[in-house]
Parts: C-alpha cells; structure tokens; sequence
C-alpha cells in the first residue's frame, strides 16, 4: 500500500513512509499503513462514540433528522475524502483528522466551551481538548493516549481557522471540509426546524453557491478542487470564497446567535456552570482528580460529557428538571 501511495499520489501529498512519526515508535503494521491506523484508533475511541449525544445547533432536537456531532463528523469526512480523491491526496491521513476533529467538543457545543473557558481561568479550545483526548485521555490497553502520528495530531489542534495553517494539504482539507459540512447541513437543519425560510437566504447564497443542500455542497467542493489541482496549497475560487464566508455570517446572524435561542442557552449555560462548581467542591467525585490538578480533572469530566449525561447529573446533583 505504501508504494501504491508512491505511485498514486500527486506532489506534495504525505505519503504514510514519509510520516515523521509517533511520539511512542511502533513496529509497522503487517497490513495497515499508519494513518490507517490512527483512523481505526479514533473510530473504536470512547470519546468518538459519545459524539452521538452531543449537540451540533439545535439542543435535545425533538426530530430524528437534526445532525448531532457525530453525523456532522461523519458529513465532514465524506466531504473530505471526496477532494482527497479527485486531488490525490492521502485519503486515510484526511479520514484520521476528521474523524477526530470534534472529539473535544462539550456539551451543549459552544456554550459549553464558552461556560468551561471562565471557569477554567485560562483558554479553553475545543480543538486543544481534542488533541488532548487523543494524547492523554484515550488509552491503549494501560497506556494513555492514542500515540497518533504527528500529521493526524497536527491536523486536529489545527482544523479550526483561528489556528495556524496546518502542515499538511490533507489537513488543509480537513479544514475547508469542516466548514463547507457545517454551512451546507445547519442550513438544512434550520429550514426543518422552521428557523429559516428558504427564501431569507442571501442572494449569494443562491445564486453563487446553490438553492439546495446538495447544490451548495458540490458548488463549494467543485470550486475548492478547481482552485488546488497544481496548487501548493487548499483553496477555493474567490467568488465561491466570499459567498461562503457571507453565509457563514447570515448563519451566525440568524441561526446560531438569534434572540429567540436566549432562554435556550441560558440554561444550558446555567447548567454546565452548576456542575463545573459541583465538582469543584467535590473533587472526590471526579475520576482522575487525586492524580494531579484537580481543576483540569473537573474540566476534562465534565467537558467529556454528552448532553444528556450531563442533564442527568445536573438532575441529581441539583435537583432540578
């Protein structure tokens, strides 16, 4: 497989002989190249399985059709793999990032991270705490960690645009996937949800970008692979650019931070603030805590929860409803 990369992959595509490594040395797989392997330790993780019950826009959706993390990850990577393919580039390099970008997500998405952030007195990202799921919190048999590749670990902490480009064009993909995902199925999303009319879309939007799902996606994909083939580089046309950062901002604008959603994350603000003070106050309760910095053991519980575990603890605990 490694000399099938030799020969299939374009220039400047990472090629699994050519990784600089894992923290931990491992003997090669008989069968599976590294990233194969980073990609079927993600998979089989417990911080991937709980991406199931965690929020992506709408939380505790009464429907069965709103996307959660994980289906969002799992849109994402099939993304990805698509302009993987048509630009030849490591597709399971690009499989393994994605697959593990969101793991560091909190409950209740941002709000979460936002609650968890003052709380923890200094940053709080949920692409570090990602990376830190897959380097310290995750275990192999009584080892802790992962022991992932540099260029997985690498595309993780750099996925989001607040961050640093990552080193790779598979990471690069990554990134732009991520994005194109989030945009074309949260529109979906809030359509079903009634939140949005179809017709308040941007005009942009529509014209540049598609009237449907599907036609978004491709225009956005279609554009990026035009713009990288020959390319050093993962971009995308400038027309097709600006339309998706403009929709990006409507979403934000209407969707994700629109007053009507104020009661809504007040209590789950109010929620995730009760059980970081809980658990601060009761450090014994917490795995982890007499091992070492009892506030980063807190941080690590309950930004680890789902949204359900952490209204059933809040149950408890509290007793509220």
């Amino acid at each position: 497989m490694e000399a099938l990369e030799e020969q299939t992959l374009r220039s400047g595509a990472q090629r699994s002989a050519s990784s600089r490594g894992r923290k931990v040395p491992e003997e090669p797989h008989p069968y599976r190249t590294a990233f194969q392997r980073d990609r079927d330790r993600i998979l089989h993780s417990k911080s991937f399985r709980r991406l199931a019950h965690k929020t992506q826009v709408f939380m505790a959706p009464e429907g069965d059709h709103y996307r959660v993390r994980l289906t969002h990850t799992l849109e994402v990577t099939q993304v990805a793999r698509i302009i993987a393919r048509a630009l030849r580039l490591n597709e399971d390099l690009v499989e393994a990032i994605c697959l593990g970008h969101d793991l560091g997500h909190t409950p209740f998405g941002h709000l979460g991270e936002k609650v968890i952030n003052e709380f923890f007195g200094k940053p709080f990202k949920h692409n570090e705490q990602s990376l830190r799921i897959v380097e310290h919190l995750e275990s192999r048999g009584e080892r802790s960690g992962l022991n992932l590749t540099w260029e997985v670990r690498d595309g993780i902490l750099n996925h989001t645009w607040s961050m640093p480009e990552p080193d790779t064009l598979e990471a690069q993909v990554a990134r732009f996937a991520d994005r194109i995902a989030y945009i074309s199925h949260d529109i979906d999303d809030s359509i079903r949800a009634g939140v949005l009319d179809p017709k308040d879309l941007p005009g942009e939007t529509q014209t540049v970008l598609g009237a449907s799902p599907s036609r978004r996606i491709d225009t956005m994909v279609g554009s990026l692979i035009s713009a990288s083939e020959g390319s050093k580089k993962i971009e995308m046309q400038k027309e097709v650019f600006d339309a998706m950062a403009i929709t990006r901002s409507f979403m934000f604008e209407r969707v994700y931070e629109r007053p009507e959603m104020k009661p809504e994350h007040d209590r789950a603000t109010s929620l995730v603030r009760a059980l970081l003070g809980h658990y601060s106050g009761h450090p014994d309760e917490v795995p982890g805590a007499d091992e070492g910095d009892a506030t980063t053991a807190v941080v690590d519980y309950v930004a680890g929860m789902t949204d359900r575990f952490a209204l059933r603890e809040y149950q408890r605990l509290i007793g509220a409803d």
